[in-house]
């Protein structure tokens, strides 16, 4: 049996290849799949692509389980690439094809989501969803794309030399649950649309933020992380995908958690993902990441057989393999008896389930078939990336130079590897954009003389060969402009940092140029996060850059194996990210300068609330979705400049299990144009959730004791009030199995990536 299998399995793929170069859809009028009831439009998605699902033969069924489907020619089924990308815009990617000229040869770009993230406005991120997935229907009905999308990456940034972090919006597991929930509601076209403007993917699940680190590698890495770090801090913005804002597909990781590999772990993907959080009200589908399927064998050497591994995926939930895995080795395992085929009918619903809610088989009764290459890049397209770079901008430090005005008779000089960058500003998973403007060109529009030096060269150049011109154009200056940081030469997919000091010869050559006593400004591009505290330090330099919280000493204190989050006496840990880091940040998280001043009062409100009233009026079916209250903060611009104002909420106290964080953000909106002298209010609400905190065993527990909300970081108000009452739990944790001892040595770690982790003070690390 297998032998045929195999042989019919090599006819298909071979006809895939030649299927892929034209795109298409089902013929439901004419075509063979007329009389299937994948065709009723009537019918219910379940029901139709069960229906489509069980007009394949075993062999057809098994060629169709990568992200290279060839479909089922005799159907009618064209093949259909599920692998398509848009991080911030219709992106290159094995599913997307750009023309060399002319239509659909570019897509609108917007900026990085750790600056998107960097502006705390949710309606920005919708509405940029909005017009990315909009352009991606318009490349679909234009035969050049698919309509799944692997976005967004929803993995928290905790360490600043994690190469991937400019892919993510921030540290903070609120503001990315937020930032995801307006994101996918713009790129799905809501919570439970008739049709869905494109199916989003929340990556990588679960507890991945390591490349290649010290010898440690990703697709080797076990990340030993106990439920209550998982729960509080991995899993919320996972928990906002796939339960609050019903996203279409989720893809694992290539890490093991806990000695298990992601991808073949039924108690992520089978136990929190579907059961916890109910996630299967749509057939969703959970998708490997590109060759984690093969990783199951090797590096992690989890399976003793390759049968056995894509038996593990697929038995504990992973519908489609990004690779070839399951196509060559699932034909053995079925031969060997090793999983049932309605294991595999169930896998391949929960796709074609997803194109069926797209209307892939509807024809013209979708409305967005009349998407066109006319509603791609757009004028408010351009008006709305504009927009969004202009919000992440965060201001560090300012004497006053800042704003300042630029006329014709002022002579600029603008240097570094950032001063004329053209798609190194697209970072990556990028699109071809319609134009690309660098600092350099923006520099000229103004009128004013421009001297331009490009140097320091290259990310790791220290030397001095190129530097004369930069003091050369620095004595003739009244400006001085430096633009500077990381590109994608540094960190990237694939590569960490093992510092997180400013590369090459950069400071150097920034602190020559304050030097000269000039006006200067130092631009930090790129998405990485570096230690900038000599130019904090430097009284003669002001800093442009999207807002971080790091350490300068992080690098040395703890290893990126470490994925525990409370400080630790015992391992040395400080702590990470704002909420337990103990030692004094350079800039804190959500610092930001404005060029007027801001103050803020709180309405007023009860001093104290009694937990079994909370919960008597608590009706939703997630106790932590109930409303506590809306808090109404005051913000008053009293400068003389009109401005923006991000209102953040955080909040602190003596509640829930020790040690106590320093503060956690609990909610945020952003004020806009604020004029001199005006005041607007900002609506913040809370939600019970709000207010608890995770016990070790992850559960999440509302409990009695001293609050306190403050606004901004300074902070610029607060109100302290009480709980009162017993402890009560909102959310019951799924226990996990005994974490296992992932022994392979394919690749020789350091820091102990495949180390027994020991259980000390203050919990298990």
């Amino acid at each position: 049996m297998a032998a045929t299998i195999g042989v019919t399995l090599l006819a298909l793929t071979a006809y895939s290849t030649a299927q892929l170069t034209g795109r298409g859809f089902s013929d439901c009028e004419d075509g063979p799949l007329r009389s299937n009831a994948v065709c009723d439009v009537s019918a219910d998605p379940l029901a139709r692509a069960t229906a489509l699902i069980n007009a394949f033969t075993i062999e057809e069924k098994l060629n169709n389980t990568g992200h290279v489907s060839p479909g089922v020619p005799r159907l009618g089924l064209p093949a259909y690439t599920w692998w398509q990308e848009a991080l911030h815009g219709v992106a290159d990617s094995p599913g997307v094809d750009f023309a060399e000229s002319g239509p659909f040869s570019i897509a609108t770009s917007f900026p990085q989501p750790i600056l998107m993230g960097a502006a705390f406005d949710d309606q920005l991120i919708t509405d940029v969803a909005t017009v990315v997935s909009t352009e991606a229907r318009a490349f679909n009905n234009g035969g050049r794309a698919g309509l799944d999308y692997w976005t967004p990456n929803i993995n928290p940034f905790k360490d600043p030399r994690w190469g991937r972090g400019q892919e993510t919006p921030g540290e903070d597991p609120f503001h990315l649950s937020s930032y995801v929930h307006a994101l996918i509601d713009g790129l799905q076209g809501g919570f439970d649309p008739k049709y869905k403007r494109i199916v989003a993917t929340c990556k990588h699940f679960a507890a991945y933020d390591l490349e290649s680190w010290n010898g440690n590698f990703r697709y080797q890495f076990d990340a030993r992380v106990g439920s209550q770090d998982l729960r509080e801090y991995y899993m919320p913005p996972f928990q906002t995908c796939a339960r609050d804002s019903n996203v279409g597909s989720v893809m694992c990781s290539y890490n093991s958690l806990n000695g298990v590999p992601t991808c073949a772990d039924p108690y992520l993907l089978q136990t929190i993902l579907r059961e916890h959080w109910r996630w299967t009200n749509e057939q969703q589908y959970v998708t490997s990441d590109c060759d984690s399927i093969q990783n199951i064998y090797l590096p992690h050497n989890y399976t003793r057989t390759r049968a056995e591994a894509v038996t593990e995926a697929l038995v504990a939930g992973t519908d489609l393999n990004c690779g070839t895995y399951y196509q060559q080795h699932l034909p053995t395992a079925y031969a060997q008896g090793l999983f049932n085929e309605s294991t595999l009918d169930q896998a391949l619903i929960r796709q074609y389930s997803a194109l069926v809610r797209l209307g892939y088989f509807d024809g013209s009764a979708v409305p967005y078939r009349n998407i066109s290459w006319a509603d791609v890049n757009t004028l408010h397209a351009q008006q709305l990336a504009y927009k969004a770079a202009a919000e992440g901008i965060t201001l560090l430090k300012n004497d006053g130079t800042l704003p300042m005005g630029i006329t014709s008779d002022m002579t600029i000089a603008i240097v570094g590897d950032w001063a004329n960058a053209t798609e190194q500003m697209q970072g990556n998973y990028l699109g071809i954009a319609p134009y690309l403007h660098s600092p350099l060109w923006a520099a000229e529009q103004t009128g004013a003389e421009v001297y331009y030096a490009g140097v320091p060269g290259g990310q790791g150049d220290p030397t001095t060969d190129d530097w004369l011109p930069v003091w050369q154009w620095a004595e003739k200056a009244d400006v001085i402009i430096y633009a500077g940081g990381l590109d994608n030469s540094i960190e990237a997919e694939g590569m960490d940092r093992v510092s997180i000091a400013w590369t090459g010869g950069q400071l150097d050559v920034i602190d020559q140029l304050a030097g000269y006593g000039k006006p200067m400004i130092v631009m930090q591009m790129g998405g990485g996060q570096l230690d900038s505290s000599p130019i904090a330090n430097n009284p003669n330099s002001r800093r442009q850059t999207p807002y971080h919280s790091v350490s300068g000493k992080l690098h040395s204190q703890i290893p990126m194996t470490d994925m525990t989050l409370r400080p630790n006496s015992t391992t040395g840990s400080p702590g990470r990210t704002y909420q337990w880091y103990t030692g004094t940040p350079i800039y804190e998280f959500g610092h930001g300068l404005h060029y007027t001043n801001f103050s803020a009062s709180i309405q007023p409100s009860n001093s104290s609330y009694s937990i079994s009233d909370l919960m008597e009026g608590c009706m939703e079916k997630y106790k932590d979705k109930c409303a506590f209250q809306t808090v109404n903060v005051n913000v008053e611009n009293i400068g003389s400049t009109t401005s923006d104002y991000v209102t953040l909420a955080f909040l602190t106290g003596t509640h829930g299990p020790e040690p106590y964080p320093n503060k956690r953000l609990v909610a945020y909106t952003r004020l806009h144009n604020m004029t001199a002298g005006s005041t607007s209010t900002a609506n913040l609400g809370l939600t019970l959730g709000s207010l608890a905190r995770i016990d070790e065993q992850g559960d999440t527990v509302l409990y009695p004791g001293d609050y306190a909300l403050m606004v901004d970081t300074q902070p610029l108000a607060m109100k302290n009030f009480t709980l009162t009452g017993d402890p009560v739990t909102l959310d019951e944790w799924p226990q996990p199995p005994a974490p296992q001892l992932q022994t392979s040595d394919y690749f020789v770690g350091g820091y102990g990536s495949t180390y027994e982790e020991n259980v000390i003070a203050g919990g298990t690390t």
